[in-house]
């Protein structure tokens, strides 16, 4: 359950979109709520929320996935030629 103070402006509308639409005034901060989230939601998506992050920790070699191959060769090589 939560408490909720609204200026009176607010309070108002809230009063009015109840009467209006024959609703409870938590069922009107309900659906705006929801309405508030879905669009929260959309308009952020996984990749907004992340972008800041991407390619930010890189290993600084851009053909890394073309050449996994040979360097794996070359470090284990290295580790057992001593």
């Amino acid at each position: 359950m939560i408490s909720l103070r609204l200026p009176t402006e607010l309070e108002t509308k809230l009063s009015q979109i109840s009467e209006t639409e024959k609703i409870t005034k938590s069922e009107v901060i309900k659906r705006a709520l929801i309405f508030y989230f879905k669009k929260y939601q959309k308009d952020h998506s996984p990749y907004d929320l992340g972008k800041d992050l991407f390619g930010e920790y890189g290993s600084s070699d851009g053909n890394l996935s073309q050449t996994y191959k040979k360097k794996l060769k070359d470090k284990l090589h290295e580790k057992h030629s001593r």
